[in-house]
């Protein structure tokens, strides 16, 4: 799941909120890229490119993530990435052509699911 939001408060701040919710709902950081109950991330806020300690964004790994790209791009397919330039939509027609995915196939996938739900 992908959500857009507005918020008052600075990204670092937005990140100790997601961490506390993380927290609250059981999530154990016990091993990295292990399995977790919750995973809450900033994909982006607003077009600022932040590298810090505790904070990357944009998000470093989210142009090879079709779970994440899919649903994004069903809220904001022209938001641009500040760094590359790339919108959402190009960034998830060249992901899904470099895993060898057909654009029809999933097309096919969310008509079928949104049929069962």
């Amino acid at each position: 799941m992908v959500a857009e939001v507005e918020v008052f408060i600075s990204p670092e701040e937005l990140l100790e909120e997601l961490l506390d919710i993380e927290r609250e709902v059981g999530r154990k950081r016990e091993e990295k890229w292990g399995p977790r109950t919750i995973d809450l991330d900033i994909l982006f806020y607003d077009d600022l490119v932040i590298e810090s300690e505790s904070l990357t964004v944009p998000h470093p790994d989210l142009e090879n993530r079709i779970f994440v790209l899919l649903p994004f791009f069903e809220i904001a397919p022209d938001f641009r990435h500040p760094v590359t330039g790339k919108n959402v939509a190009r960034m998830l027609t060249e992901l899904l052509k470099k895993k060898g995915i057909d654009i029809l196939t999933i097309q096919s996938a969310a008509s079928i699911m949104g049929s069962i739900t």
